[in-house]
């Protein structure tokens, strides 16, 4: 049985349209002016004479990075396709249990269909 079709465009490797881009660009523009107002606000204080803050200082630019790599994967669908699962291989010594298990299904679903039929004509009266 195959896998059904994604409409995602994130996974079908598709670039975002539409209101999803623009929800993603949105997201993008909040996350980079929260990251400068932070950063800004960091380097006031770190040349304030606050040591700890020049982590901050470092960290915020590096987290705006991220967040520009982020939306252009989102964006681009630069996810790794889905491949449809691989069929489980049997091991050629019991390929003849698996053809054996398979007539014995059969045989059981073509009994009880013919049960049914069985039941239902005798309950029909035919």
């Amino acid at each position: 049985m195959d896998p059904p079709e994604s409409s995602d465009p994130a996974r079908t490797g598709q670039r975002l349209t539409g209101s999803e881009a623009v929800k993603l660009h949105l997201t993008l523009a909040v996350g980079l002016a929260v990251c400068i107002a932070a950063f800004w606000f960091e380097l006031s204080r770190a040349l304030g004479g606050n040591a700890l803050s020049w982590a901050y200082v470092f960290e915020w630019p590096l987290l705006a990075v991220f967040a520009v790599y982020m939306w252009w994967s989102l964006l681009h669908g630069n996810r790794p396709k889905r491949r449809p699962p691989k069929k489980p291989e049997v091991a050629p010594e019991h390929q003849h249990m698996l053809e054996a298990w398979q007539e014995y299904q059969r045989k059981l679903a073509a009994d009880e269909a013919e049960a049914a039929r069985a039941g239902s004509d005798s309950d029909t009266g035919t």
